[in-house]
């Protein structure tokens, strides 16, 4: 298939698809190790080395790619729509399960880092297991990783109009105002999102600085007044609330998870979507070196302040059995302890995450359906695959994403319960994204491209340790029955994406049709333009 630039017409003659490997360093690679380039070549050379032209303007710097991380993992909108899930599964002392999140979630960012390192392409997962795998397999990771964008950007924004506005303005939600809502602040984010790309990330890093801000202002605010007027309850750490102490600890049977375990849902929910990071690399300033400690920040910083928030509520919960009976536990604790003025604010920063949240997502799925459809793999690719020359952005990309949005929360509108069961599905697609990443890691690791930015040296081990042990326990918390829906969801999807990819490799011919474009060594290139002018003018000399 021919490969071109999206903004420039197909060439005549389709170029050779098929990868072709460099040997660097005593073993083989797809990528040769880049020597030293000067910063105006950095933008360029990146993008060429894997076949592709650059398309779109690098102007991501350092805090824009963390914040885009940041915004996505958006501890704030996480922990206020799970905790009261959490009261009610886990009692209280399900927040210990938060730590252990963080480390098992830390170690996965790494190896992404890693990857992100070797292979900084829009794309991401997708990009990785089909260079480093195999195109068909890399095209299920890109279609899994479509299918949890599209769903969590839903799940994510509905929060506000169902249970953030309606606190917030004192109305009564419904079915029919929260589906008009949604659709409204869907909308207004693929605006965003396809208008200007610099003005997505001045949004988004206005709302990652005032998140920020406003939860160790929070954390601080809730010990101090929470001490000062004795409010603070220890106990409240290690309660059970309603939940039977008794084999509290248990893993549960074949199709249940123990209470103790379903607690871990509240950080599997929260602490995703860090790789967003990576899914900018190609519009992101030094890629290999910027993204992969955006992801591991994001996912620290995150880790350590979402902690400090949940012992410090928890603290300040007061009877655990009666807060887990309402819609809005945290916005309870704070007005309580600190007043309905704090209160009001609270909910107004939530309000800044999640939309910030919804639309880093978005961002993230667009870039994604472009960098498969730049690859001609995804369903109509020949008009996502276009780059608007007005805006920068992969507009008609943008509009996609957003009609999907909308006709996926008109589906669930009038279901409220299916709605909500969409959060469940955007725990477990991450997880199933995540494990089979790491697989990929753990198998190409001695002939991965050698690393331009970051690398894990002599921890590689223990982090791949870690990270599979989190990822095959977390795994198994999706075997309890209350995943029903999800996992009809992922298999409808999967079989939908199957079609798809079967019509490809009848129209394609094989697998071969679906060869990654080709990569190539710009220094390599460059080396033997320079020895055959050398050569070339060694050769007139001797004429002379």
């Amino acid at each position: 298939m021919p490969q071109y630039s999206p903004n420039e017409p197909p060439a005549h003659e389709p170029p050779d698809r098929t990868p072709r490997a460099h040997t660097t360093q005593g073993r083989t690679s797809q990528v040769h190790t880049p020597h030293a380039h000067t910063p105006q070549d950095q933008a360029t050379a990146g993008v060429e080395e894997f076949g592709y032209k650059q398309a779109m303007k690098r102007g991501t710097g350092r805090f824009a790619s963390f914040a885009v991380a940041f915004a996505f993992v958006s501890i704030a909108t996480g922990i206020f729509t799970t905790y009261g899930s959490v009261l009610n599964s886990s009692g209280p002392a399900g927040i210990w399960t938060w730590p252990i999140v963080i480390v098992g979630q830390l170690a996965v960012a790494f190896i992404f880092g890693s990857l992100a390192a070797r292979i900084p392409v829009t794309g991401y997962s997708y990009q990785w297991t089909s260079r480093l795998a195999n195109p068909v397999l890399g095209w299920i990771i890109g279609w899994i990783s479509f299918t949890f964008l599209a769903i969590v950007v839903v799940a994510v924004d509905y929060t506000i109009a169902s249970t953030v506005l309606p606190v917030l303005l004192n109305y009564q939600g419904t079915a029919l105002n929260a589906w008009v809502i949604t659709g409204v602040v869907i909308l207004a984010q693929a605006f965003l999102v396809g208008l200007s790309t610099k003005w997505t990330e001045r949004v988004n890093n206005f709302a990652v600085s005032a998140e920020l801000v406003g939860m160790v202002a929070l954390v601080l605010l809730l010990l101090g007044v929470g001490f000062v007027a004795k409010e603070a309850n220890f106990a409240n750490l290690f309660s059970t609330g309603a939940i039977p102490s008794e084999g509290y600890l248990s893993f549960g049977t074949f199709t249940s998870a123990g209470p103790w375990m379903l607690g871990f849902l509240l950080g599997a929910f929260t602490i995703v979507g860090f790789e967003s990071a990576a899914n900018l690399a190609e519009e992101t300033k030094d890629p290999a070196r910027v993204v992969p400690r955006a992801m591991w920040q994001a996912v620290l910083a995150s880790g350590v302040l979402g902690f400090l928030f949940l012992v410090a509520v928890t603290l300040l919960a007061g009877d655990p059995v009666e807060l887990a009976k309402s819609a809005t536990p945290i916005a309870d604790v704070i007005t309580r302890t600190l007043g309905p003025v704090v209160g009001t604010a609270l909910l107004v920063l939530v309000v800044i995450a999640i939309f910030a949240c919804g639309m880093v997502i978005l961002m993230s799925g667009v870039r994604l359906v472009w960098a498969m459809s730049r690859d001609e793999r995804f369903p109509g690719w020949q008009a996502w695959r276009k780059v608007s020359p007005r805006f920068g952005t992969p507009l008609n990309a943008t509009i996609l994403m957003c009609v999907i949005g909308e006709l996926i929360l008109a589906i669930f509108s009038t279901r409220t319960d299916a709605l909500f069961g969409l959060f469940a599905a955007a725990t477990l697609l991450p997880a199933i994204i995540y494990a089979a990443t790491v697989a990929l890691y753990v198998a190409k690791r001695r002939v991965l491209p050698p690393s331009r930015g970051f690398d894990l040296g002599r921890w590689e081990i223990p982090v791949i340790a870690v990270a599979v042990v989190w990822l095959v326990f977390e795994l198994s918390l999706f075997r309890d029955s209350s995943f029903a829906d999800p996992w009809t969801y992922v298999l409808i999807m999967l079989v939908i994406g199957a079609a798809y990819l079967a019509y490809l490799l009848v129209t394609r011919g094989g697998s071969r049709g679906l060869a990654m474009p080709e990569m190539r060594s710009i220094d390599a290139e460059l080396d033997a333009d320079a020895a055959s002018g050398h050569n070339a003018a060694q050769g007139t000399q001797e004429r002379r």
